[in-house]
C-alpha cells in the first residue's frame, strides 16, 4: 500500500525526549516500511525515518523561537498533504481535529487516530465530523454517546530492544515519575505518595509553557534534591535509565488517560507501575503481573510494598506479549484493510481488560 502518515509539527519523530505520539508514529512508519509498503511521513525536517519523508518546516516548531504562529505552519502540512492525496491509497492522520474539514473534501480515504481525550468542545467538532473514520487507542478513550465511526481500537506498541531488561533495581531503591510536569499527570500525587512513604523518588519530564505557574507554585517548592530529585527533560537513553533503575513507576494521574506510554515503557524494562484507575490505566496494567490500577493514592500507597516484589520477569513479558510493535502495526493493517475494503460495522481490535 502507498500510505500517508502526517504526525503534529510540534515534535520531530521520534521525540529526543518526552512525546508519545511521535514515537507511535515513528514506529508505525518504520515498520510497515520494513513490510514493504511505500509510506511517505509528514512531520518536521529534523524527523528521522525510513519512510519518505515530506515537510514543511525544518525543524520541530517547538524548537523554533522564530515561530509565532504555529497554526500556520499546521495548515501549511495540511495543505501539502492534501496536495498530494492522489499519491496514496489512504490517508493517516496523528494530528487531532485539524484535518476533518479538509478531509471531507478528499477522494482518498482518510482515517484519524484519537490520541487524545475528548472535551466539551472538541465533542461537538468530532460529531459534526463522526463519519470518517477513527482509531481509538484505548477502549476507555472511547466516550459514551459520541456517535462516532470507529473503525478498531488499536494499542499503543513499543520495541522491546530499546528497553532492556533489568532484573534488579538499583541498590538505592527509588520510585519514578516520568511525563509532562502538569496537574492530570499527577507529579504532585507522586510527589506526596514519596513524602508519605519515605521513598526517594526521581522526577522527569518537560514543563510546557501552560504549566509554567502550577510546576513554579506546586512542584518546585517541594524539590529538595535529595529526597525528591527533579531531572528536568531527558533523552531516551537517560528515560530508560531512569525506569530501569526504579524499583516502581509511579503513573498517579487525575485526567482519563487515552492510553499513557510511559506505563508500558517502564514495564518492558522490568519495572511495575502503580497508577490511578482513570482513563486507560486498567486496560494497560495487569493487577498482580505488571502493577496495580488503584482508586486512591491512598490505595496506592498501601499496595506499594507488595508491588515491590512483582516478578520484573513476568512485567516485561506481559509488554513483549500485548504491546509489541508487531501487534500495533498488524492492527493498523487490519484497519487499513477495512477502511479500503469499505466493511462496516468495524469491530474494536483490542480487548478490554479490567482491573480486579
Amino acid at each position: 500500500m502507498r500510505i500517508a502518515q502526517v504526525s503534529p509539527l510540534w515534535e520531530r519523530v521520534p521525540p529526543p525526549g518526552y512525546g508519545g505520539i511521535e514515537l507511535v508514529v515513528s514506529y508505525l512508519c518504520d515498520e510497515l516500511t520494513r513490510r514493504g509498503h511505500e509510506v511517505t511521513l509528514f512531520a518536521s525536517g529534523d524527523s528521522e525515518t525510513l519512510a519518505t519523508l515530506d515537510s514543511v518546516v525544518p525543524q520541530a516548531l517547538r524548537l523554533d523561537p522564530q515561530v509565532k504562529e504555529h497554526g500556520i505552519y499546521d495548515m501549511l502540512q495540511m495543505q501539502r498533504v492534501f496536495d498530494r492525496a492522489d499519491e496514496f491509497d489512504l490517508i493517516h492522520f496523528h494530528n487531532g481535529y485539524g484535518a476533518l474539514p479538509l478531509a471531507e473534501l478528499c477522494h482518498t480515504p482518510v482515517l484519524h487516530t484519537l490520541h487524545g481525550r475528548f472535551t466539551q468542545d472538541n465533542q461537538k467538532l468530532f460529531s459534526a465530523y463522526g463519519k470518517q473514520p477513527y482509531i481509538s487507542i484505548s477502549n476507555a478513550q472511547r466516550l459514551p454517546g459520541l456517535d462516532i465511526n470507529y473503525l478498531a481500537t488499536v494499542y499503543n506498541g513499543i520495541d522491546p530492544h530499546n528497553y532492556p531488561f533489568q532484573a534488579q533495581s538499583s541498590p538505592e531503591p527509588y520510585l519514578a515519575f516520568l511525563g509532562r510536569l502538569s496537574p492530570e499527570k499527577g507529579p504532585q500525587n507522586a510527589i506526596e505518595i514519596a513524602h508519605k512513604t519515605g521513598w526517594k523518588l526521581k522526577m522527569a519530564g518537560k514543563v510546557d509553557a501552560v504549566d509554567q505557574r502550577f510546576f513554579h507554585e506546586q512542584i518546585q517548592p517541594l524539590i529538595d534534591g535529595e529526597q525528591i530529585e527533579y531531572l528536568g527533560e531527558v533523552t531516551h537513553a537517560q528515560k530508560v535509565q531512569l525506569l530501569a533503575n526504579a524499583a516502581l513507576t509511579l503513573f498517579p494521574i487525575t485526567w482519563p488517560e487515552p492510553f499513557g506510554l510511559v506505563m508500558i515503557e517502564s514495564m518492558c524494562t522490568g519495572t511495575p507501575v502503580l497508577g490511578t484507575q482513570l482513563g486507560s490505566v486498567p486496560e494497560v496494567i495487569q493487577n498482580g503481573v505488571s502493577g496495580f490500577a488503584c482508586p486512591s493514592i491512598a490505595d496506592i500507597i498501601a499496595v506499594l510494598p507488595q508491588a515491590v516484589n512483582l516478578d520484573r520477569t513476568a512485567c516485561r513479558q506481559y509488554v513483549l506479549d500485548q504491546f509489541s510493535i508487531q501487534s500495533m502495526v498488524d492492527g493498523y493493517l487490519l484497519a487499513y484493510k477495512k477502511l479500503l475494503g469499505g466493511i462496516r460495522p468495524f469491530p474494536v481490535h483490542g480487548k478490554r481488560k479490567l482491573a480486579s
